[in-house]
């Protein structure tokens, strides 16, 4: 099966995919599944229960945001962040929800959205519990859906299918289910990954329109980070981190005129449009998963930094770059993950990180072996990278890791292009690694704020 490039970047908001985006849509799912079978127009009170991961840090993630957006009938996509305090503040003081944007019930905040702090779910540690009732109290309907990155949901029976799904090929002339079966369609067919990648989004699509829809998620990366480099003061939560872009951002030009600059000034650039994004993902603002919102920063930075550093960078390059990064993600959540709460942070910031690495390669004219090279060097030295977000917040340690992923992934895509594309580790190799590392990892380092850094800094 091969993951479209559209998956993998999606446009949502902050702060997290899969504690807020993939919350808002399985929400709004459920209430689409209620009118597929007749009961939606009969729900008098909605219950909504979430476990693991999306309970212990779904105050800080803003999943119970999240689930009422959902419920209210919004989606990742088209919400305007300005009308999320609205929306909020008329359920909270009027205690109802206007279910689908369509019927308004009662709702009570505390009693029918609920953090689970119990066992989780047996599936995946973000599940949660949709059940809706009718005038009687009769059950009408319920559903268990898990969060499983980068926005990506499923319910139970698909979680149950998951092993169908990752050994189909899907109906595409170029499917692959590892990067040496990718290799090797490469090799017989003469084709760039970016070329394989294309072909395969152009079966449900005209070519026109996957280009297109390319250049829209680089035209909201880039958005976010002129947002994310304006915004001032401090960030919400109880940490009370200050926004640091800006302050990055006037240093870095009011010493454009100065002759004796560092050597690594450039780091520093990359660095700022990577704490930008974040920033801009910590605040709830408009952000591209890639592959998720967590690590959302990586790619784009290191895309910014081919289009303005590099010599001869041009559109078809970020084309090249977006479509080769979709294979390595691809085979990241098929083969392993590029869930926090499932494999720590090696499997968010680590995949981006992969993935940048894989496209800035390609842009720069790398072969398909050096492309995997980069991919598995990022990967690499990424492995056994633990989630502890300090106060269930996306901010401290998350946003400046997506500064040193991007540098890392730079640097990856350097060192493979002073190489033949040969090497002693594959990246298939990595990415089972990373798989094995995340099940070993004890639960309070993926994503709980039980362990690690969110429990030797006080979150206040």
């Amino acid at each position: 099966m091969t993951i479209s490039l559209f998956e993998l970047f999606k446009v949502g908001i902050g702060p997290s995919s899969s504690h807020t985006v993939g919350p808002m849509v399985a929400a709004r799912r459920f209430l689409d599944e209620a009118r597929d079978t007749g009961v939606f127009g009969k729900i008098e009170r909605i219950h909504a229960r979430l476990y693991g991961s999306l309970a212990f840090t779904g105050e800080g993630h803003q999943s119970d945001t999240a689930v009422l957006l959902g419920l209210s009938g919004e989606t990742p996509d088209g919400v305007d962040p300005d009308r999320v305090p609205g929306i909020l503040q008329g359920i909270a003081a009027e205690a109802v929800i206007k279910l689908g944007g369509e019927r308004t019930i009662t709702f009570d905040r505390d009693a029918d959205l609920v953090f689970d702090y119990g066992e989780p779910l047996p599936a995946h540690a973000n599940g949660m519990r949709f059940q809706a009732f009718g005038a009687a109290g009769d059950l009408l309907a319920e559903t268990v859906y898990y969060s499983i990155g980068g926005g990506f949901i499923a319910s139970e029976d698909e979680m149950a299918a998951e092993a169908d799904i990752r050994t189909g090929d899907g109906d595409v002339p170029y499917p692959f289910a590892s990067a040496a079966e990718l290799l090797d369609t490469g090799r017989v067919t003469g084709k760039t990954i970016a070329e394989m990648v294309l072909a395969n989004e152009t079966v449900d699509r005209d070519k026109t329109e996957v280009i297109a829809g390319i250049d829209r998620i680089w035209l909201v990366m880039q958005d976010c980070m002129a947002r994310g480099m304006k915004g001032d003061g401090m960030l919400p939560g109880v940490l009370h981190v200050k926004r640091r872009a800006k302050q990055i951002l006037d240093g870095l030009e009011s010493a454009r005129g100065i002759n004796a600059k560092l050597p690594h000034e450039c780091m520093d650039w990359i660095s700022l449009y990577a704490i930008a994004v974040n920033e801009e993902n910590a605040s709830g603002g408009r952000v591209v998963t890639a592959p998720t919102n967590g690590a959302a920063g990586v790619i784009p930075a290191v895309l910014r930094y081919y289009v303005e550093s590099c010599p001869g960078a041009d559109q078809k390059g970020v084309h090249d770059f977006l479509l080769t990064a979709t294979a390595i993600g691809s085979l990241i959540k098929l083969n392993a993950s590029i869930s926090g709460a499932e494999v720590g942070c090696q499997g968010e910031v680590g995949s981006a990180s992969a993935m940048a690495a894989a496209g800035l390669a390609a842009a720069l004219g790398g072969s398909n072996e050096q492309v995997e090279n980069a991919a598995e060097i990022a990967v690499e030295h990424h492995l056994g990278l633990t989630c502890d977000p300090i106060g269930g917040l996306v901010q401290v340690p998350c946003i400046e890791r997506n500064a040193m992923g991007a540098v890392k992934a730079i640097n990856a895509a350097s060192l493979a292009l002073k190489g033949d594309g040969t090497h002693f580790v594959s990246l298939d190799a990595v990415i089972e690694t990373m798989r094995q590392t995340g099940e070993d990892m004890q639960d309070k380092y993926k994503e709980t704020s039980l362990g690690g850094l969110a429990v030797n800094v006080v979150a206040c």
